[in-house]
């Protein structure tokens, strides 16, 4: 059983940056695809990011590409997501899920994650 644990959330003013981690304890992220969700107040949960453990390929959303970058330790038991530039519109409840599988999916499906956290508030307001 892997167990997540995400943290790093607040609150931020537009343009600020917050870093969040995504960390499993007894185990590690060996070929594991790991994601960031997150879903706002009315809407339907959506896929940020993903990495690839094994090869290290990521895939952004386009609403966060060239603002975001996920990121994993050496070894392989925490995964980060710097995010840069925030705007109100990114704030939401992020989520953490991970899956043993060897490829994200490109199109952001949140189909399949067997593993999640338990989501981290990230507010962007002024």
């Amino acid at each position: 059983q892997v167990q997540l644990v995400d943290s790093g959330g607040g609150l931020v003013q537009p343009g600020g940056s917050l870093r969040l981690s995504c960390a499993t304890a007894g185990t590690t992220f060996d070929y594991y695809a790991i994601a960031w969700f997150r879903q706002a107040p009315g809407k339907e949960r959506e896929g940020v990011s993903c990495i690839s453990s094994h090869d290290g390929n990521t895939y952004y959303a386009d609403s966060v590409k060239g603002r975001f970058t996920i990121s994993i330790n050496n070894a392989k038991n925490t995964v980060y997501l710097q995010m840069n530039s925030l705007k109100p519109e990114d704030t939401a409840v992020y989520y953490c899920a991970a899956d043993p599988r060897l490829f994200c999916d490109p199109d952001g499906s949140e189909v399949g994650y067997d593993f999640w956290g338990q989501g981290t508030q990230v507010t962007v307001s002024s």
